[in-house]
């Protein structure tokens, strides 16, 4: 009797040891079910809604719920700031990738993930080898060369950086400026293909990810933001919903009278809380 009340004891304690350690995979419905540990390839969850008694169910690991951390690169290309087009390509590409990683440890959801990796084709197949789109990601510090190991989509890239890097003139900082008329060699300093080529392989060697890097590279700098514009801002409308959407949740049906100045200055300061 007591080995087996130590048993019990032992098997009590290692319960509630692996409950403490066990990461609920689905936040959202702590409320209603408890994880209380793992079986093959599946979770073991307890209803709270079954007390006192205590009923398990288990739920695969790689249920479709599992998909929704792929949600972030939607979260990504529709952000507000610091979202630029060059974070199109390699947002898809680690998305897609992610996408194939799941597929083959995955055993219940594989027609899910087919289409989604069918849709994502469908709609960016073209632009992932898109020269322009490729050359813009390039030219974002954050990614540069290391969001893929395919070689010939960053040549596309580069080549269509150095094609433009001809078309570039190199500014050369003079103690005595002069006009280009009067500045006989000004041809040979508009034409320095050497030096800007140079600013570019080391803007590619530099350690640094932060976009303020690129005013350390005036050529690099030119093609990146104001002369060809490669990033520019992702155009997307998901400011524009939810300013929609938290107007719906001011403007209820008991407050249809209100005031339009004042629904304004409600919805000025709902979205502005870092402000009062």
């Amino acid at each position: 009797m007591e080995e087996s009340e130590q048993d019990s004891v032992i098997e009590d304690d290692s319960a509630d040891t692996e409950r403490q350690e066990t990461r609920h995979p689905w936040p959202y419905l702590k409320e209603l079910f408890v994880v209380v540990g793992y079986k093959n390839d599946s979770w073991r969850m307890q209803c709270n809604l079954c007390l006192p008694k205590k009923h398990e169910l288990l739920a695969f690991k790689n249920s479709p719920s599992n998909l929704k951390k792929h949600i972030q690169a939607i979260d990504v290309l529709q952000g507000e700031t610091n979202v630029q087009m060059g974070w199109l390509i390699p947002t898809i590409t680690l998305l897609k990738t992610k996408l194939q990683h799941l597929r083959l440890s995955s055993k219940c959801c594989v027609p899910l993930i087919d289409a989604l990796q069918s849709g994502l084709q469908k709609r960016f197949g073209e632009m992932l080898k898109d020269p322009e789109l490729i050359a813009a990601s390039i030219l974002v510090p954050k990614f540069r060369r290391c969001w893929t190991t395919d070689e010939g989509l960053l040549q596309l890239g580069l080549d269509y950086i150095k094609s433009h890097l001809k078309e570039l003139p190199v500014t050369v900082s003079d103690s005595t400026p002069s006009s280009e008329e009067d500045d006989f060699f000004s041809p040979i300093k508009q034409g320095n293909l050497q030096e800007n080529t140079k600013q570019l392989e080391s803007y590619l060697a530099c350690p640094n990810d932060t976009m303020e890097i690129l005013k350390s590279f005036p050529a690099v700098l030119d093609l990146s933001l104001p002369l060809l514009s490669l990033n520019t801002p992702l155009p997307a409308s998901a400011a524009c919903e939810r300013l929609f959407s938290t107007a719906g949740l001011i403007f209820r049906p008991k407050r249809a009278r209100i005031h339009s100045q004042n629904l304004e200055n409600m919805l000025l300061l709902k979205l502005n809380p870092k402000f009062w």
